[in-house]
């Protein structure tokens, strides 16, 4: 009996269309258990937490990323990303980016004649372009909204049912960050952070075929950087996720067999609002389906920055568990991250064993507002 329930409810993973949105872009998140709501400012927090930028400590900033995918298999699927953020003045920022996902080539041979014919080639990819706006609502808090063009392009020319998918996407977040308090013998800051991203209806990939819910998701975090002394910082930080789409359900066809597991044909806003009582084993289902993670930085004069983390889901809802590790370098106006990945579980991660790769270019002085705040 006890086989039997862990099978049906792993059979109730809960999929999306689009999950190239929830693969962390950069690699100093990525080297610290894949978490950034709550974590100081950089030029990625538009992935992370929009809300981030009005607290950071550069007035603009540029950041280039590239994550390969299965590199153990191809070398031509990968994830790439360019974020730009300004403050515009101490209470506001913007920022817009773009994120590619390259699924590869594929090739078309048909055997004529007793012979293979190359029919050519093509390379599906879906990408994103976002913009937000932050505000500063007080001294310590602030809120942001973004907004996101989805597109997936996953159809070949032989499937005449098929076309590219759009959607559009709203993120809505918030963030709290102190002021330099006394801990003990030292000086702390703490932050906290949370964003609901992907807000949007869902995609359809064929002309009568099912909708596809976008991966919105609920990020909570906080997190504390305690200064050891003018030079050297850690921080500590941790973060909940929860995907605000269906939990797949029973399916039967009309003499009652049953066909599998399937998300209900409802709207987006109805699959937001039941996501969080609708697991056929109720709550202890539902908290089952939040995944943490844990993160940790070292950093020594802004120079140069140790990473890792550990990042876990129940294995009834995909199993994946993986610790990360990571390296940050200052050199003048540029920073320099990587990041790797090992995996926990007896599911393979497809960015296993990859090092990740991210460039941020900062582009004026620091902040004399943020003074105090050593992050990137």
């Amino acid at each position: 009996m006890g086989f039997s329930i862990f099978a049906q409810s792993s059979n109730r993973v809960i999929s999306t269309g689009v999950p190239f949105l929830m693969i962390t872009p950069d690699a100093r998140a990525a080297g610290m258990g894949e978490l950034g709501v709550a974590t100081s400012p950089d030029a990625y927090s538009q992935q992370w937490n929009p809300a981030k930028y009005v607290f950071a400590e550069r007035e603009s900033g540029v950041g280039v990323s590239y994550t390969p995918y299965l590199s153990k298999l191809v070398n031509d699927i990968f994830l790439g990303n360019l974020t730009y953020y300004s403050k515009t003045s101490d209470r506001s920022s913007w920022a817009a980016s773009l994120k590619y996902f390259s699924l590869g080539d594929i090739e078309f041979n048909e055997l004529i004649g007793g012979s293979i014919v190359d029919q050519g080639s093509e390379r599906p990819n879906e990408l994103t372009l976002d913009v937000s706006y932050a505000l500063k609502l007080s001294q310590k808090f602030s809120m942001a909204v973004g907004g996101r063009y989805i597109r997936s392009d996953l159809k070949i020319s032989t499937d005449r049912d098929a076309s590219s998918a759009n959607s559009l996407g709203v993120d809505i977040a918030g963030f709290y960050q102190s002021d330099q308090f006394d801990w003990g013998n030292k000086e702390a800051i703490f932050r906290s952070g949370i964003n609901i991203s992907n807000i949007g209806p869902r995609l359809n990939y064929d002309i009568n075929g099912r909708k596809n819910f976008i991966p919105t998701n609920l990020k909570i975090g906080s997190g504390v950087d305690l200064f050891i002394d003018d030079d050297n910082v850690l921080g500590f930080y941790t973060e909940f996720n929860k995907l605000l789409v269906p939990t797949p359900v029973a399916a039967y066809d009309d003499q009652g067999m049953f066909l599998g597991y399937q998300q209900p044909d409802i709207t987006f806003l109805d699959g937001i609002l039941t996501s969080f009582s609708d697991a056929p084993d109720g709550l202890s289902e539902e908290l089952k389906e939040i995944t943490w993670a844990l993160g940790f930085e070292y950093r020594y004069f802004d120079a140069f920055a140790v990473r890792t983390g550990f990042f876990n889901e129940n294995q009834e809802k995909g199993s994946r568990r993986y610790f990360t590790m990571g390296a940050g370098f200052n050199l003048n106006f540029i920073d320099i991250d990587v990041s790797y990945l090992f995996s926990a579980s007896n599911v393979r991660n497809p960015l296993e064993n990859t090092i990740r790769f991210s460039l941020t270019f900062n582009l004026n002085s620091a902040s004399p507002a943020v003074s105090n705040d050593i992050s990137n």
